[in-house]
C-alpha cells in the first residue's frame, strides 16, 4: 500500500519507519520549517528504531512538497500535536481525491474534526474516510534526526473511530497488519475523552513548575515527578473526564486502567502506578514550561473539555482550576485564546445525543 505520513517528529517517525518495515511504501513529509529530520531521513534513505520495534526501514521520499508527498497515497497519517492539525488540513485543501483514506493520530481532542474544517470537507463528507485515534500508538523519542527509540508498541488499549463512524471498521482492517491490536471507539467524541495526556501532562507539569524551571527539566517526568499528591491531582481530572462521558452515554476508561491494558501500567492506582510503570521509566521532563504539556494539552485539550462539559451540563472545577493556573504561570489566557472548543469545531449546537454519535 501507498502511505503518507504528515509530520516528522518522533510519532509521525515511528508511523512511517513502521509502516515501511511492514513492506508498504511510505513518504514522509513535513513544513520546510522543521528541516532537520526530514534531512537526515532523505540523506540516508530510511529510518532507524532500537528498543521495542528496531531496525532500518526505506523510505521512499522525505521532504518538503507536498503535492509529491501525497502523491498516488491510499492512506495517509497525519501525526504530531494537536496544534500541527490544522496546518495539515489546510496543506492538502483542494489536494485529497476520492476514495483516499485519513488517519489523525492522534486526535487531541477533536482533530478529525478540527482536520476535516481545515481541509475544507463537511462534517458528513464521506468522499474521503477519514479517522482519527484516541492516542499516539507508541512511547517514543527521536534520539537524533533519523532514529527513534521506541519505549513501547502498544499492545492493545488504542481506540480509532471515523468520521463519519460507519467506516470505522473498514479502516481497522486497513491497517491490520501494522496494528492489530486497534480497537473500535463508537464515535471521534469516545476517542477525544479518552486521549489521557490532558489528564496527565498538565498535573504533573504545574505541581513539579518550580524544579522544571531551576534544573531545566533534569529529572524523570513520572519517576520522579508524580508523587502521591500529584497523583490524586491526576485522579480528580480524570474523574471530571469521565463524567463527561457519563453525561454523553460514552464509557471513558479511567487511566490507570487503560494503561494497564496498553501495556505502560502495571496497577490501578494514580501514584506509584505511574511511578514504577514500565512504559515510563526513563522519561525525562520537559525543559521548560513553555512545552506542549501546558499549550497543547491545557490549551487544546482541558480548554476543549471544559467548553464541552459547559455546553451538555457537567461540573469541571479540577479542569477550570488547572487552566486558571497554567494561564497566571505562563501569562497568558488559555480559555480566551479558545484554540480548539466545540464552537471552533462546528459542534457547539448540538445536544448531548447528538454529540454522541458523531
Amino acid at each position: 500500500m501507498k502511505i503518507t505520513v504528515l509530520g516528522a517528529g518522533a510519532g509521525g517517525t515511528t508511523v512511517a519507519f513502521d509502516c515501511a518495515a511492514h513492506g508498504h511504501e511510505v513518504r514522509l513529509f513535513d513544513f520546510p520549517q522543521f528541516p532537520e529530520n526530514i534531512a537526515a531521513v532523505a540523506e540516508q534513505g530510511g529510518i532507524h528504531a532500537e528498543g521495542d520495534i528496531e531496525g532500518f526501514a526505506p523510505i521512499i521520499y522525505s521532504g518538503h512538497d507536498i503535492d509529491e508527498a501525497i502523491e498516488g497515497a491510499e492512506l495517509i497519517w497525519v501525526v504530531g500535536p494537536a496544534f500541527s492539525t490544522e496546518p495539515f488540513g489546510e496543506a492538502v485543501n483542494g489536494k485529497l481525491r476520492k476514495g483516499q483514506t485519513v488517519i489523525v493520530s492522534p486526535g487531541s481532542c477533536g482533530g478529525a474534526l478540527a482536520f476535516k474544517k481545515a481541509a475544507g470537507l463537511a462534517v458528513d463528507d464521506d468522499s474521503i474516510r477519514l479517522a482519527e485515534t484516541h492516542t499516539l500508538h507508541y512511547a517514543v523519542r527521536l534520539i537524533q534526526p533519523g532514529r527513534v527509540r521506541v519505549f513501547l508498541k502498544l499492545k492493545a488499549g488504542n481506540l480509532l473511530a471515523a468520521l463519519p463512524g460507519r467506516h470505522t471498521d473498514e479502516i481497522l482492517q486497513m491497517i491490520a497488519d501494522v496494528y492489530p491490536s486497534m480497537e473500535p471507539a463508537k464515535s471521534v467524541l469516545q476517542t477525544s475523552l479518552q486521549n489521557a495526556n490532558p489528564v496527565i501532562h498538565p498535573a504533573v507539569s504545574l505541581a513539579n513548575a518550580a524544579r522544571i524551571e531551576g534544573t531545566g527539566g533534569d529529572f524523570l517526568f513520572y519517576e520522579e515527578g508524580v508523587t502521591d499528591s500529584v497523583g490524586r491531582l491526576i485522579e480528580a481530572v480524570d474523574n471530571e473526564r469521565i463524567a463527561i462521558g457519563e453525561k454523553l452515554g460514552i464509557e471513558v476508561v479511567s487511566d490507570p486502567e487503560m494503561g494497564m491494558r496498553q501495556g505502560y501500567m502495571l496497577a490501578e492506582n494514580y501514584g506509584p502506578a505511574y511511578r514504577e510503570a514500565p512504559g515510563f521509566l526513563g522519561i525525562g521532563a520537559q525543559p521548560q514550561l513553555d512545552h506542549r504539556y501546558l499549550n497543547e494539552d491545557v490549551g487544546y485539550g482541558l480548554v476543549f473539555m471544559s467548553r464541552l462539559a459547559r455546553q451538555i451540563g457537567v461540573e469541571t472545577p479540577t479542569i477550570d482550576a488547572i487552566i486558571q493556573f497554567a494561564s497566571v504561570l505562563m501569562n497568558r489566557d488559555y480559555a480566551s485564546e479558545a484554540r480548539r472548543t466545540p464552537e471552533t469545531l462546528g459542534i457547539a449546537h448540538l445536544s448531548a445525543s447528538e454529540l454522541a454519535i458523531l
